[in-house]
């Protein structure tokens, strides 16, 4: 034992379930160093002994050259004892710690499982659920951790005599790959009429010609169903939309592959990078004009959301197909994926012609992630299937366990520890029981698996919020009340590693403000604990509240009566549409009976939207405002006069822009050229009012979320101009700059306000 030591070695991170062990067996081996590896609650433990020079190589591989699923966030070490003892084994697992491991997202077939599908030779050619340490399902399988198959739902399948020697052979690729399995011992696949009767011959090919016969189909997913249609084929896609009751709103295309997605759409390197991920997540692109495919996929837009495979049996479907396939959220609007075997025909007979599924249970609904490019950079849009639940490192330690309890729309909810935070797979919006439910069985899903009973709950101020209301119902933890826009800044300093204080701007569709008025034109002077408002959008009456978000004129109404003083041009087109309500709509908003007032971006868009378009009425969140920004012409470099009004907090006139408008439009300039002009007055005002406010602060990092900055043209002149005038610019680049990021915002200011021992969040 002379000259010998042994070190003590723990590695944290997502290191369970991606190879992490025989990765390990195999460097500690190939280096003749005797010790053990095996897993627990924190991670990867490992006990490794050598000559001291050959014990240090060992250590600096390890952080180097992990797996490629693997993602190290510590590395800590101790030396102990030399035993003496000789060889390298891999040790059972060991419990009863803290849970600190971490669970891998799902992960997308890798190249060498699909050579072994496409292999006739192969025992797995052909397999819907062949997968390996580099690859398959992970999170959406997992019911805990330490990620061993009992811990899954994979535990129902007991491996065959070959399956299981791949899986205890530190040699094989599939050395304790949870989900391995094989035709002989897995899931198998069936095909089910609408009524849930099993159909005869090979369930893909029995799909495939349903498909290609302009029928729809329900394919279980990784994270739940999805609804399948020809993307070609008018006839399909116009009975998916009928029958799922989602008129506008655009679908999802899978194509088979990159070549296929160029025929779609342009591609560049970043996007092309992005399609082929491990996440696979939902890319939008600009389509091109020839793109082959029915006209209701997406009506009147320039952008597709295009992904690839990422499933054997996507890959299996596209392959026998070799066309584009409509894949959308296997639901009824509104309503969560659909993800319980025993709920799909139920809930998906009145939608689906046939079912393709099979008998490897889901335990957690994941929709899919969709993102887009922003400078080069990844834009989240929706954070959920492939990044899920792969924690956010944050640059400040949280003092107590925090539960972000997340918004309404496009909710999400947020655990955090220490300096992780969780923020949860996409739920929807939490209108109803169906996603509440999601929400409390989520939160109590992440618990458990990462260990963290929240002692601090941080909610959104606005009192008629579900997850409001949830918040408050709980007993025994210290509650926080976060303002939702001073959540979004926070969301994008926390996404930024950034403390503030900083210029925020939040710009969106409605909040909750101090006030009690509805937010969502904010400029704020803020920090993760606290901020005060410094300007917003001028307010106006929302005539019919709600009402007024699904009909965009009635916002038109009201911009054009307080722009025009009264007098609206009667020749105007939006006036003419909507003649027979337009006066008691100008009432409500003259009169504040049912128009509360609300300083919202968003319903400044959509009044515009409604005034050069046609755009009256909305299907979907936010489509006055999307097909706005696809009319601009992005040549268009003219902007509306907007003079800010006032001092601090200052007012951004949305009246002089929209008196800007109309004269436009009476004029006869097309509303390629208004649009262009209207974004770059928004623009222009986001710079003027940063501008002012570095004056009177010095501040000169300004941060830019809210969902009205998913909008490109809007977020690329903005980031330009603050730029020429010297800001450092912060956008999002891990979470959505949408309400799916409110969750890791709110975390956020509670564990600032830990920290600091604040009680509320007093400005900066």
């Amino acid at each position: 034992m002379s000259g010998r030591v042994r070190a003590r070695v723990l590695v944290e991170g997502v290191v369970q379930g991606v190879g992490f062990r025989p990765f390990v067996y195999g460097l500690a081996t190939g280096l003749g160093l005797d010790g053990l590896v095996g897993n627990d609650e924190r991670g990867v433990f490992i006990e490794v002994e050598g000559a001291p020079a050959t014990v240090e190589e060992f250590l600096a591989r390890l952080r180097t050259s992990p797996p490629p699923l693997a993602s190290i966030e510590r590395v800590s070490t101790g030396a102990i004892p030399a035993t003496g003892e000789p060889g390298f084994v891999i040790a059972g697992s060991a419990t009863g710690g803290r849970r600190r491991a971490l669970v891998s997202p799902d992960v997308a077939t890798c190249a060498d499982c699909l050579r072994e599908m496409d292999d006739p030779a192969d025992r797995r050619y052909g397999y819907a659920f062949t997968n390996c340490t580099n690859c398959g399902p992970r999170f959406t399988i997992v019911r805990g951790v330490p990620y061993d198959r009992a811990n899954t739902t994979m535990a129902a399948f007991a491996m065959c005599e070959e399956c299981a020697r791949e899986y205890e052979d530190p040699a094989d690729r599939r050395f304790h790959a949870q989900p391995v399995c094989c035709p002989a011992c897995g899931p198998r696949l069936r095909l089910l009429d609408r009524d849930g009767r099993e159909a005869g011959g090979d369930p893909v090919d029995g799909a495939a010609r349903l498909l290609e016969g302009g029928r729809v189909v329900a394919v279980k997913g990784l994270g739940g169903y999805h609804l399948a249609a020809v993307a070609a084929c008018e006839a399909a896609v116009t009975a998916l939309r009928r029958r799922k009751h989602r008129e506008d709103k655009p679908f999802a295309v899978m194509v088979p592959d990159l070549a296929a997605a160029r025929r779609l759409c342009d591609v560049d390197g970043v996007e092309e990078r992005l399609l082929t991920s491990r996440a696979r997540p939902i890319v939008l692109l600009r389509r091109r004009p020839d793109a082959g495919i029915a006209s209701l996929v997406a009506p009147g837009n320039g952008w597709l959301g295009l992904m690839l495979p990422y499933s054997p049996l996507h890959h299996l479907l596209l392959g026998r197909l070799a066309a584009p396939i409509v894949l959308t959220s296997g639901n009824v609007s509104d309503e969560p994926i659909v993800y319980l075997d025993e709920e799909a025909v139920a809930r998906l007979g009145g939608i689906a012609d046939a079912f393709l599924t099979h008998d490897r249970r889901i335990h957690t609904r994941t929709d899919d992630s969709v993102v887009r490019v922003f400078r080069g950079g990844e834009l989240p849009i929706r954070r959920s299937r492939g990044y899920v639940p792969q924690p956010l490192a944050l640059a400040w330690p949280f003092p107590r366990p925090v539960l972000g309890c997340g918004a309404e729309l496009k909710h999400t909810f947020c655990l955090a520890r220490d300096d992780q935070a969780f923020v949860s797979h996409h739920i929807g919006d939490l209108e109803n029981y169906e996603t509440l439910r999601s929400f409390t069985e989520g939160v109590g899903h992440f618990s458990s698996l990462f260990d963290v009973v929240p002692e601090v709950l941080a909610h959104d101020l606005h009192p008629e919020y579900l997850s409001t209301k949830h918040a408050l119902e709980q007993e025994g933890v210290d509650l926080v009340g976060v303002q939702h826009h001073h959540a979004h800044v926070a969301s994008c300093l926390a996404d930024n590693g950034v403390a503030g204080p900083v210029i925020g701007v939040a710009f969106d569709g409605l909040g909750y403000g101090e006030d009690g008025t509805l937010w969502g034109g904010e400029f704020l002077i803020a920090d993760l604990a606290g901020f005060r408002r410094a300007g917003h959008l001028a307010t106006v009456p929302m005539p019919g509240g709600a009402a007024a978000i699904r009909q965009p004129w009635r916002m038109a109404a009201a911009y054009l009566d307080l722009a025009c003083r009264g007098d609206v041009p009667a020749g105007l087109d939006v006036v003419r549409r909507n003649a027979a309500r337009w006066e008691a709509v100008l009432a409500l908003a003259r009169h504040g009976v049912g128009a509360p007032v609300t300083s919202s971006m968003g319903r400044l868009f959509d009044a515009v939207a409604a005034i050069v378009g046609d755009r009256d009425t909305i299907t979907y969140e936010g489509q006055a405002a999307i097909e706005l920004e696809q009319w601009a012409d992005r040549e268009e470099e003219g902007a509306y006069p907007c003079h800010l009004e006032g001092e601090e907090p200052f007012v951004v006139p949305g009246a002089e822009l929209v008196r800007a408008v109309v004269e436009d439009v009476r004029a006869g300039a097309g509303r390629a050229v208004v649009a262009a002009r209207f974004h770059n007055a928004v623009a222009r005002a986001v710079a003027d009012g940063c501008d002012r406010l570095r004056q009177a602060s010095g501040l000169a990092t300004v941060a830019l979320s809210g969902g009205v900055f998913q909008n490109l043209l809007l977020l690329t002149r903005a980031t330009a101009l603050l730029e020429e005038r010297g800001f450092h610019v912060l956008t999002h680049r891990r979470v959505p700059p949408n309400d799916g990021g409110i969750s890791l915002g709110q975390a956020a200011v509670a564990g600032a306000r830990d920290r600091l021992g604040r009680a509320c969040g007093q400005p900066p």
